[in-house]
């Protein structure tokens, strides 16, 4: 931050034991940037997950759009998008994915496990979302050892008609972290949203931007810990460190709240 710029009171970070209704609130409202609860998933269930994904074969995301390299289990949405439109292979690699997550034979979901801490004191729905009446990807396991470029993530700009069935009036994004490293992996985000000027700093045939595109802005750095959750607002640039060390394995899903106060996640 600028020795110019004075601190934004709500560009912070709550900390809490579970996702309170008014924290969520907040995050939506923007009084708000992140609200991590420690402990979300007890450690052994974390292990169970983290055992069967590393005994899993992960894909990559293409290294074309996707550099440095992000390994990931699960379909994410944005993997099937063309001109601004989901493509039909979104639902086949669906079906595959949901098989390979089942052949995995955890004694839990451990999507629905997340959605129930998210609805614990929420007065709406949480459950996946639906496009074309059917169920979306619930969410994608990622390896993300060398870190994610700067970037942000918002539905409205990335897709040119509605994603969900649902009217969707703002994004957050939820994560949970089952393996993270010693040094680095750290989650950095910017008191900055996207505007026209930005696309300067794009880089070439990236979903990332150059650092410089949020230039001197304030900023905040989450070091989470094993079994951690995160809900965080992802209009915002943001970006991984690279990892050192154990490898950074996390559960992420989009949440997305409609007109009529549910939460709707998807990968």
């Amino acid at each position: 931050m600028s020795s110019n710029d004075s601190h934004d009171p709500f560009f912070r970070v709550v900390t809490s034991p579970a996702f309170h209704r008014d924290h969520i609130a907040d995050l939506l409202a923007g009084r708000c940037t992140a609200i991590r609860v420690s402990g979300f998933m007890p450690e052994a269930q974390c292990e169970e997950i983290l055992q069967a994904l590393l005994r899993a074969e992960f894909d990559s995301y293409g290294t074309e759009r996707v550099y440095p390299s992000v390994m990931r289990f699960g379909v994410g949405v944005s993997d099937h998008r063309h001109e601004g439109k989901v493509t039909g292979s979104y639902w086949p690699a669906i079906e595959a994915s949901r098989k390979a997550w089942s052949d995995l034979a955890l004694p839990f979901d451990p999507w629905e496990f997340c959605r129930t801490g998210l609805a614990s004191h929420w007065p709406g729905t949480v459950a996946v979302g639906r496009r074309e009446g059917r169920e979306m990807e619930p969410g994608v396991a990622r390896e993300a050892n060398q870190g994610f470029q700067v970037h942000f993530d918002d539905v409205t700009r990335e897709f040119s008609e509605r994603l969900l069935d649902a009217n969707l009036v703002a994004q957050l994004a939820f994560n949970l972290y089952l393996s993270v490293p010693e040094e680095g992996g750290e989650t950095i985000i910017w008191r900055h949203r996207w505007q026209p000027a930005d696309e300067a700093h794009r880089l070439p045939r990236s979903y990332g931007y150059a650092q410089t595109v949020v230039g001197d802005a304030e900023q905040l750095e989450i070091k989470s810990v094993k079994g951690e959750a995160l809900l965080f607002d992802p209009r915002l640039f943001h970006a991984v460190r690279p990892s050192q060390g154990e490898r950074r394995i996390a559960l992420g899903f989009a949440v997305g709240l409609t007109d009529t106060g549910d939460l709707l996640t998807w990968g």
